[in-house]
């Protein structure tokens, strides 16, 4: 385990700034251009436009690209609530951190659970997006349809993936920078191309110029449908907390994350804003042909939309072909930057006796999480090759239930946020839009996502699956509600039964509740705590800390 660099930051420094440098990740590797490219690569905006666009478009049809619009305020609030609490508290725990020292142990531990479900649920889809993908690349088609190969070349991915994390933060970020570009490139050629061919007559039957009436909410057909709508969106946007999660490898620890978290999810709607609204304009909102609603080719719009805009002769079958290569690239480097957050959760989690005391520990030399990273990596292909060989329908519902960790882990973020400064939302306007309204907006609105998720998901006709209970009243439920609420009810468990081993964490003596400031301020000079090493002691984040400084 590492042991504490000995030059240790100035006593005036803040504990709580002290006690998050101190975990032995490797401080000062990135700055913001690389914090923005992991925030944007964790989202995989390729693939997840691939997945998703043609879900929303039968939902909402020509209006899918203000559904994108209207996804992105909740996505954006939240993220203001993770800079304001990154500023105050840089801790790589961040939901779990944030929300224990706010609304208690239990709420953090939960949050932390959430992040984790999530990134252990969707790594299975991205490993098998990336397995169907790599196939598809050199021709080997019946592979890709085949569940054993796809989910050996998924589990390489993750190995490998894992591998890459495990060396160091450093060469992570410099793949991404790489793979990123490639993504974001072609992205803006298929849209800018499909435009072009749409506005000089060039495009196939059922094309249509975009027109003002796409970016209005009321022309959807039903709340009903505009809900499921923005429910599918969010999800697309879901990633870009990565980085936060990196925030104590970064050169400005306190500012840096949170900046980045803010930039990723802007540059996001501009991609997404852009793609839909070309792809709409060029193949329609239609359910037959080249539309995108057609249930032949929604699951996956990008590889039909792709040789019909850029065709499939000369460069243009090169560019058709690096759009395959680009969603395979964009599922793999989603992969890689899943394993970020969730080994530095419990990594937090660990050095607060929140889990065992063995995720912890860092690699001397990489300056990164070794059990933590590899348990990431060993979890992730245990549960991809658990759920494929149950079910591919099981797997596409699991899928589907991320929304629900999703908006439970976001929106504890955006009220810790509000809760955390009530005291200092007073103190001018700056602190009351940013630390309050906007923070607090998102989380209600991930609370209402929350609660009308669970509805929509528990109809047994939604989704692929369901399940009747064993016991009275045999309810049928959906699939994807079963799965979503049952991993989290699943972590209440865990987290009941390692209370009664552990108890320290949950009685607040290794992560205390934080003390909301007044006004004035707390002054530079507080006295500062004895500090520990890993396993956090009186010097843990919390003791003594001020919010809103």
């Amino acid at each position: 385990m590492a042991t504490i660099d000995p030059s240790r930051p100035p006593a005036s420094e803040s504990p709580l700034r002290r006690a998050a440098g101190e975990k032995g990740l490797k401080t000062g590797a990135l700055g913001l251009a690389s914090s923005v490219v992991i925030g944007l690569a964790s989202t995989a905006p390729a693939y997840s436009i691939a997945a998703t666009l043609g879900i929303i478009v039968a939902g909402v049809g020509l209006q899918s690209p203000i559904v994108m619009v209207l996804a992105f305020i909740p996505m954006f609030l939240i993220a203001y609530g993770y800079k304001e609490l990154n500023e105050d508290t840089p801790d790589c725990g961040t939901t779990f951190t944030w929300g224990s020292r706010t609304f208690g142990p239990m709420t953090g531990w939960m949050g932390g659970w959430a992040i984790i479900v999530a990134d252990v649920i969707v790594m299975a889809n991205l490993a098998q997006i990336a397995g169907q993908y790599g196939f598809r690349l050199i021709g080997a088609h019946g592979l890709a349809e085949d569940t054993f190969w796809t989910t050996f070349a998924g589990v390489v991915w993750i190995v490998l993936m894992t591998w890459i994390c495990y060396v160091g933060i450093e060469l992570s970020a410099d793949l991404q920078k790489v793979l990123l570009t490639i993504e974001v490139v072609v992205l803006i050629a298929l849209g800018l191309t499909a435009l072009w061919k749409v506005y000089l007559g060039n495009a196939p039957d059922g094309s249509v110029h975009i027109g003002w009436s796409w970016f209005n909410p009321f022309e959807i057909d039903s709340i009903d449908a505009l809900t499921k709508g923005v429910l599918a969106a969010v999800f697309i946007y879901w990633g870009w907390d990565t980085a936060v999660s990196i925030n104590e490898e970064t050169a400005d620890t306190k500012h840096t994350p949170g900046r980045a978290a803010v930039i990723s999810t802007v540059l996001l709607l501009l991609i997404y804003v852009l793609i839909s609204t070309s792809a709409l304009s060029f193949a329609g909102a239609g359910e037959t042909g080249n539309g995108l609603a057609n249930p032949d080719s929604s699951g996956d719009v990008l590889s039909s939309l792709g040789s019909s805009v850029f065709g499939t002769e000369g460069f243009g079958w090169f560019m058709a072909k690096l759009l395959v290569f680009m969603v395979l690239t964009s599922s793999a480097a989603s992969t890689q930057t899943t394993i970020l957050p969730t080994a530095r959760t419990t990594l937090s989690m660990a050095a607060h006796r929140a889990v065992p005391q063995n995720f912890a520990r860092v690699h001397s030399r990489n300056l990164v999480p070794t059990w933590s990273t590899v348990g990431m990596g060993i979890a992730s292909v245990a549960f991809y090759v658990a759920i494929t060989r149950v079910s591919t329908n099981v797997l596409t519902d699991s899928i589907g239930s991320i929304g629900l960790a999703i908006a439970f882990y976001y929106g504890i973020t955006g009220f810790a946020c509000v809760w955390f400064h009530r005291r200092v939302l007073t103190r001018s306007r700056r602190d009351l839009i940013t630390k309050g309204i906007m923070p607090g907006l998102g989380g209600a609105l991930l609370a209402y996502f929350f609660i009308d998720a669970c509805i929509v998901y528990s109809d047994k006709d939604y989704g692929t699956t369901y399940w009747t209970l064993p016991f009275p009243p045999h309810w049928q439920l959906g699939g994807v509600f079963l799965t979503g609420i049952g991993a989290l009810l699943l972590g209440a468990v865990l987290m009941l039964v390692y209370r009664f081993m552990q108890p320290a964490f949950f009685r607040g003596e290794t992560l205390p509740r934080a003390v909301a400031e007044r006004e004035p301020p707390r002054t530079p000079d507080a006295p500062v705590g004895p500090v520990g090493s890993v396993g956090p002691t009186t010097g843990s984040p919390g003791a003594g800390g001020t919010a809103g400084s």
